[in-house]
């Protein structure tokens, strides 16, 4: 009994990890702005009020949030079939471009099937450049690292011809400007706005639907499982009967599916209601691509968990703008403390899998290795191997 809640309290401890990684960054932030003659107090109190003091900063802490929670729940699907997605920006840029192809061709869609429609794009979008680099990692062994960050580099060269070529407001032309922009896209595909705001809209509902499906598939459906069991030891799912190719493919392909869901929800959620960049990709996406990394990092990883983990980073970005307004501080500042965030999150990581060991408490625990039941069972032992083989066959 002592025994258990020792394992338990080290469970705690370890899902607290991320926090103080966070506290930690912020506390170095602290010393920054004494070295640059600026008070502490008075930060944390410009970056608590312009992200959660008033309803104004609550709604951009949510929208910026938004992005980040679709990227951070794509991550953590790949990663439970143990493959990486660096990818989160090219996949954003192709959802919005799929979505935005979709709204310049046909305009004349009633809102009713306009909306569904170019978010579907987006998915679609986002789905195929996913899909791609899971193809390369099955079939061809290519590392997935690599070859995500360079589709996030096809990606915004292709966004840049579109945006400067066929998709350019036909405006820009005639004023000789050429904003990299389309033209203000069909009111039919805005996303509907909650509670009376000029701003909030369904996006973040989507967000939040998109994390909560994300943890049924993982683990309450058998594609869940299998993707599950091909993360702990592909070698024994292959065994087993399950085919490790496709589900590698399928994980990145959904990882990038989410990602372009948030590129075609930044396009049609937005202000002006057209895509528009500024020649790289985080003029459009605005690094959620990366930052939805870190919002999966800080949730451990878990769907559900992510949803908090990107309220409290987005919130972190938008008082981060806030603190450079009021201490005006270098915004090479807040770049700093964001990148603090970031360090401290990824090496927090190893610690926490360390706590989270179950070889480190001399007995196998009842929960697996995550905190909403157990494990798949491992397929490499027969009475295990039948269990996997009823999951694919339907029977379980």
């Amino acid at each position: 009994m002592l025994f258990q809640r020792g394992v338990q309290g080290r469970r705690l401890l370890a899902y607290g990890v991320p926090m103080a990684a966070v506290l930690f960054a912020l506390i170095l932030g602290a010393i920054m702005l004494l070295i640059l003659d600026a008070s502490p107090l008075e930060g944390v109190k410009a970056m608590f009020e312009g992200a959660f003091g008033s309803s104004k900063a609550l709604t951009e802490t949510v929208l910026k949030a938004t992005p980040l929670l679709l990227v951070g729940v794509g991550i953590t699907i790949a990663f439970r079939a143990d493959v990486i997605n660096i990818g989160g920006e090219g996949q954003l840029v192709l959802g919005a471009l799929f979505s935005t192809f979709v709204a310049l061709n046909v305009p004349r869609l009633p809102a009713v099937l306009m909306i569904p429609l170019v978010l579907l794009a987006g998915f679609v979008g986002g789905a195929i450049w996913g899909a791609i680099p899971g193809v390369l990692k099955a079939y061809y062994d290519v590392n997935e690292i690599l070859s995500t960050i360079m589709l996030n580099v096809v990606a915004v060269q292709l966004m840049n011809f579109l945006l400067r070529g066929p998709f350019i407001d036909p405006g820009e032309i005639e004023r000789g400007t050429s904003i990299p922009q389309t033209e203000r896209l069909t009111e039919n595909a805005d996303l509907p706005l909650l509670f009376g705001s000029g701003r909030l809209h369904i996006g973040p509902v989507i967000a939040v639907i998109a994390a909560i499906a994300a943890y049924v598939l993982l683990w309450r459906t058998p594609l869940g499982y299998r993707l599950r069991a091909v993360g702990r030891n592909a070698d024994a799912a292959r065994y087993a009967g399950i085919p490790v190719k496709r589900t590698i493919v399928l994980a990145l392909t959904l990882s990038g599916a989410m990602a372009g869901l948030a590129g075609a929800i930044l396009v049609f959620g937005s202000e002006s209601h057209r895509m528009v960049t500024d020649g790289s990709t985080a003029g459009f996406t605005g690094n959620a691509g990366f930052n939805g990394i870190v919002a999966a990092l800080f949730g451990g990883l878990h769907p559900l968990w992510t949803i908090p983990a990107s309220f409290l980073f987005g919130g972190l970005l938008v008082g981060g703008n806030a603190l450079q307004r009021t201490v005006q501080v270098p915004s090479a500042l807040i770049l700093a403390l964001n990148g603090l965030v970031v360090i401290f999150l990824v090496s927090s990581d190893r610690f926490k899998r360390r706590l989270l060991d179950r070889k480190a408490t001399g007995t196998e625990s009842e929960l697996g290795d995550d905190p909403t039941g157990p494990d798949p069972p491992d397929p490499s032992h027969p009475e295990d191997s039948e269990s996997i083989n009823l999951v694919n066959r339907g029977e379980v």
